[in-house]
């Protein structure tokens, strides 16, 4: 039976119904029982691990405020036979234990030649929007993607965010699990029982011929914005979530681009050495003679994240900022706009 549930509710339904589902699965992190006085009500940041403890509770275990040792203590009971779900709350708190996620969880099973598994999954917000300031907001998603061992997942919608979950959790793999904070109200049909979303398998959310917008995370949304508005001018983009950028599905994008010959990608992470521009660079090495125009990208500055709403509101790219690339890359839209 499906169902309208929040992507917040999503996450906490698909750790709920894998710990019923494996024994072997526990949940680490700051507040997931509820936290000094919260008598058990708090669930962690919003609340996805509320009434946990009570099924669980030899499972759920509140960390001190020390990632390093939290992350540490769940590479470990990954690595002896536990499948841990630790929560990093912030994605901008990895600085503190990225030794513990570089060197160790991305690194054992290679080092030992698939002897020792890590299947671990680090739950971090991310992104834009909340007010939180220059370090409470960044999107970090692509260093690690950039770090062989690990598996980056990015959900944008409440389904896949259950699906990928739980995906994740059954994986042999350390995955990092990426929320953004401005989807977690965010509703949409969600299936009751419990389900996988594959890893390394896009998701085309709109079908059209003309350009391929490739959107990531809270983007998808605002790619599909941009796609119904430009149909005013005749153009029917073709829609694509990746849903993990490690593993990356860049045959569903390369299908695409060859079927379009346009493609515009949507990321909110910083320019420099980012997804977007891998994105690109994969499309022109791999289907240039399919491109009938410049391939653009659509992101964040590469400065850090303001905390003065008027600014943060203009830092993160959006739907009207995807509809002029694609206007750019689309020879007879350019000319129309620059002629206007």
């Amino acid at each position: 039976m499906t169902r309208v549930l929040s992507y917040l509710n999503a996450v906490g339904e698909a750790l709920r119904q894998e710990m019923q589902h494996d024994p072997s699965v526990v949940v680490f992190g700051e507040d997931n029982i509820g936290g000094t006085g919260c008598d058990g009500k708090l669930g962690n940041a919003w609340g996805p691990t509320q009434g946990l403890h009570e099924h669980f509770p030899d499972r759920v275990f509140d960390t001190p405020i020390t990632e390093s040792a939290f992350v540490g203590a769940a590479v470990g009971a990954a690595a002896t036979g536990l499948r841990p779900v630790a929560d990093l709350l912030f994605v901008d708190f990895a600085g503190v234990c990225f030794d513990q996620i570089l060197n160790q969880a991305a690194k054992l099973r290679y080092m030992t030649a698939g002897k020792a598994r890590v299947p671990l999954v680090l739950r971090a917000m991310y992104g834009t929007g909340m007010r939180r300031g220059a370090q409470h907001s960044q999107a970090l998603y692509p260093l690690f993607a950039h770090i062989p061992g690990l598996k980056v997942v990015l959900p944008a919608t409440p389904a896949d965010a259950k699906g990928l979950m739980a995906a994740a959790i059954r994986d042999d793999d350390p995955v990092i699990f990426f929320e953004h904070k401005m989807l977690y109200f965010s509703h949409g049909d969600v299936p009751e029982e419990p389900y996988v979303v594959p890893l390394g398998q896009a998701r085309v959310t709109r079908t059209g011929g003309d350009c391929t917008i490739v959107a990531l995370g809270r983007m998808v949304a605002e790619a599909e914005k941009a796609a119904d508005e430009l149909v005013a001018d005749g153009v029917q983009c073709e829609v694509i979530d990746p849903r993990t950028i490690s593993p990356l599905d860049t045959g569903t994008i390369y299908d695409s681009v060859r079927r379009t010959g346009h493609l515009v990608v949507a990321d909110e992470s910083n320019p420099r050495c980012g997804v977007a521009g891998d994105i690109a660079a994969l499309v022109a090495e791999h289907v240039f003679d399919a491109l009938r125009g410049p391939v653009r990208v659509v992101t964040s500055p590469h400065a850090p994240v303001p905390f003065a709403p008027v600014l943060e509101d203009a830092y993160a790219p959006g739907a009207d900022q995807i509809k002029a690339a694609v206007r750019t890359t689309i020879p007879v839209l350019a000319r129309q706009e620059h002629a206007s």
